[in-house]
């Protein structure tokens, strides 16, 4: 279950590439909360059922509203705090009584299979209202460390209900079972998945440094302008691309001009084809002030990028093996960062090298191999629901995200 399918960004990524590639031995379906769009960003594979629980933005507003018309006469009801346990998670913060009855129509018609669900919010949704018939799997995108107090003590005393809890590394793993204490949940890291390229790897002989995600606080981006200003004064033919949408959007673009950055640092938008952009380029820069496992750096590594990065919590340190792989740098340090650019620039064998050890690297998060990990996971999980049921084990495999 995800908060919107047919949004872009990494977690839906994660979960379409998750889908597709178990629905050849399983009956996978995604459910959506929210739908903003006709059609979903990612392709899915057409044996997986894409269900929209609404018609709805996630801003209350109907899908079909003119930008900033109002026609939903329920969604008046936002002006009030969520009273459900899901209320602490900032998606779902505004009380939508219509949003909620769906959710939890969604919940209770299942009458088999394994619920997993993608966010603090249907997490926490899933262990106090789920009925015990389902396995209930919940996911960790981002990290515990990253909740506000609130959040955090609230999936501390509710996500041992649920049947299993998996993150996405093990310093997060190490985090949660100091949490919880002794609590008996089974706790385990499985990564992000990456199918394999479609086109060749990246020469690695163009003048351009790529980064890509939402245009917002934690994908630093501001941070990465201000090092970029004396990468740029000292690499001028050089370019960066920096590839996503959002809310920082237009104090990018004057941060570029203000910084006078014009015609060296680009914001190019969405695209369709990221693989097809990082063949183009050189050099993958993550400048995150925080991560769960970033899903675009194991793209790029999977390109053959070498990567400079924040050593941010979490992720970076899990997947870049500094100066192997590439380089990894103090959080939010524009200077280091700056420096560590220029180093991949000037050292044309240096940025070969870690690419070639990158590619390879990119294997360990395959997506047949998460793949296989999840299909572990899900036949041990297998048991508690026979004990439940009083069945015997379930032959098909049906799950339900």
């Amino acid at each position: 279950m995800l908060f919107n399918a047919y949004a872009l960004g990494g977690t839906v990524r994660t979960v379409v590439n998750q889908a597709n590639a178990l629905c050849a031995q399983h009956d996978v379906e995604i459910a959506s909360v929210y739908r903003h769009r006709e059609k979903p960003v990612f392709d899915i594979d057409p044996r997986v059922r894409l269900i929209p629980l609404t018609d709805l933005r996630s801003d209350g507003s109907r899908r079909t509203d003119a930008p900033g018309m109002r026609s939903r006469l329920l969604r008046k009801t936002r002006r009030f705090r969520n009273p459900l346990p899901h209320g602490h998670d900032r998606r779902f913060r505004r009380w939508d009584p219509e949003v909620d009855i769906r959710l939890l129509r969604y919940l209770w018609s299942a009458r088999d299979g394994i619920l997993v669900t993608t966010r603090p919010g249907l997490n926490l949704l899933s262990a106090r209202m789920a009925p015990r018939r389902l396995i209930r799997v919940g996911q960790d995108h981002m990290n515990l460390g990253t909740y506000k107090p609130a959040l955090r003590e609230a999936i501390v005393k509710t996500y041992p209900r649920l049947d299993a809890v998996t993150v996405l590394t093990e310093r997060d793993r190490e985090e949660y079972q100091q949490a919880f204490n002794e609590s008996g949940v089974r706790l385990e890291c499985i990564p992000n998945g990456v199918p394999h390229p479609t086109l060749p790897p990246a020469v690695l002989d163009a003048k351009v440094i790529v980064a890509a995600g939402r245009l917002s606080s934690q994908k630093g981006f501001d941070l990465l302008l201000d090092a970029y200003q004396a990468v740029g004064a000292k690499h001028p033919d050089w370019q960066l691309w920096i590839f996503g949408t959002g809310p920082w959007a237009r104090d990018l673009r004057a941060r570029i001009e203000r910084l006078g950055l014009i015609g060296q640092a680009h914001l190019k938008g969405t695209t369709d084809d990221l693989d097809r952009q990082f063949a183009a380029a050189s050099v993958f820069v993550l400048s995150s002030r925080f991560e769960g496992l970033p899903m675009v750096l194991l793209e790029a590594m999977a390109m053959g990028l070498p990567a400079v990065a924040f050593d941010c919590p979490t992720g970076p340190a899990e997947i870049i093996a500094h100066r192997k792989t590439g380089l990894l740098v103090p959080p939010q340090d524009v200077t280091a960062l700056a420096v560590s650019l220029s180093e991949l620039i000037e050292n044309p064998g240096e940025r070969q090298a870690m690419g070639a050890a990158a590619l390879q690297e990119s294997q360990r998060h395959s997506i047949n191999a998460v793949r296989d990990r999840w299909d572990e996971l899900f036949t041990g999980l297998n048991g508690i629901r026979a004990r439940r049921s009083g069945r015997r084990p379930w032959a098909t495999g049906a799950t339900a995200h």
